[in-house]
C-alpha cells in the first residue's frame, strides 16, 4: 500500500476509528489519549501524514469539548504554569521535527509511545500525593508540549503532574481539556506547515470530522457515570 493515500478506503476507516476513540476519551476525561492516534493511523499511512491528519481534528475536538468543560472546571493556578511550558515544548518539538529526517521522526514517535506505555505498565505512573509545584508544572507543561508536537502524545507528562494533586473529577477533566486546547492551537500551524511539504489530506480530515462531535458526546455521557 502506498504511504500516501488521501482517499484510500482503508485510511478513511482507520482515521474514523482513531478520531472517534480520541474524541470519546476527550469527552470522558478531557484529553490525553491522542497518543493512540498516530499508531492507529500508521497502519494505513506514514506517521508524518498521520500527525498532519490529527492536528486540525484534535483542535476541533477541544472546541466541541468546551461545551462540557467551562471555565469553572479549570484549575487556573495549574494552567498558569502548564500553558507557558507547553508553548516552549511545542516550539522545541517543531524545531526537532524540522531538523531531523522524517524516518528519525517516525522512530522518535514510536519510542515516545512505547516509553509511556511501558512507564504506566510497570506502575511508575502511579500517582503518589504531592503538593503543587510551579517548577514541576512548568517542566510537565514543556514535556507535554514537546511530546504532543512530536507524537500527539502529551497526555502522560500532564497526568503525572495533575493526578497527585487530587483534583475533583470535573476539575481534572476540565483543566486537561483547556490545557490541550491551548496546546493544539500552538501546534496546529506547525503541523500544517509540515504537511505542506507533501500534501495535506483534506479529504480524509473532512470525512473523519463528523466522528468528533459524536465521540465527544458519547465520552461526556460516560464521564457522567464515573465516580
Amino acid at each position: 500500500m502506498s504511504p500516501l493515500l488521501p482517499i484510500d478506503a482503508a485510511l478513511l476507516a482507520v482515521a474514523a476509528l482513531a478520531v472517534f476513540v480520541i474524541a470519546f476519551m476527550k469527552g470522558a476525561f478531557g484529553g490525553g489519549f491522542a497518543i493512540v492516534g498516530i499508531p492507529l493511523l500508521s497502519l494505513a499511512t506514514d506517521p508524518i501524514t498521520a500527525g498532519v491528519i490529527l492536528a486540525p481534528l484534535l483542535l476541533f475536538m477541544d472546541i466541541c469539548a468546551l461545551a462540557n468543560f467551562r471555565p469553572a472546571t479549570w484549575s487556573w493556578p495549574d494552567l498558569a504554569v502548564l500553558v507557558p511550558g507547553s508553548a516552549i515544548g511545542v516550539g522545541i518539538g517543531f524545531l526537532t521535527i524540522q531538523m531531523l529526517d522524517k524516518r528519525l521522526v517516525a522512530i522518535g514517535i514510536a519510542l515516545i509511545t512505547l516509553a509511556f506505555a511501558g512507564h504506566w505498565y510497570l506502575g511508575a505512573g502511579a500517582a503518589a500525593p504531592r503538593p503543587r509545584s510551579r517548577l514541576k508544572g512548568l517542566v510537565a507543561g514543556a514535556g507535554s508540549g514537546f511530546t504532543t508536537m512530536v507524537a500527539h502524545a502529551g497526555g502522560p507528562p500532564l497526568a503525572i503532574y495533575l493526578l497527585p494533586l487530587g483534583l475533583p473529577k470535573l476539575v481534572y477533566a476540565g483543566t486537561t481539556s483547556m490545557f490541550f486546547l491551548t496546546g493544539n492551537v500552538f501546534k496546529a500551524g506547525p503541523w500544517l506547515a509540515i504537511g505542506q511539504a507533501t500534501a495535506i489530506p483534506w479529504a480524509v480530515i473532512g470525512c473523519a470530522a463528523p466522528m468528533v462531535p459524536l465521540g465527544v458526546w458519547a465520552g461526556w455521557r460516560f464521564h457522567q457515570s464515573l465516580d
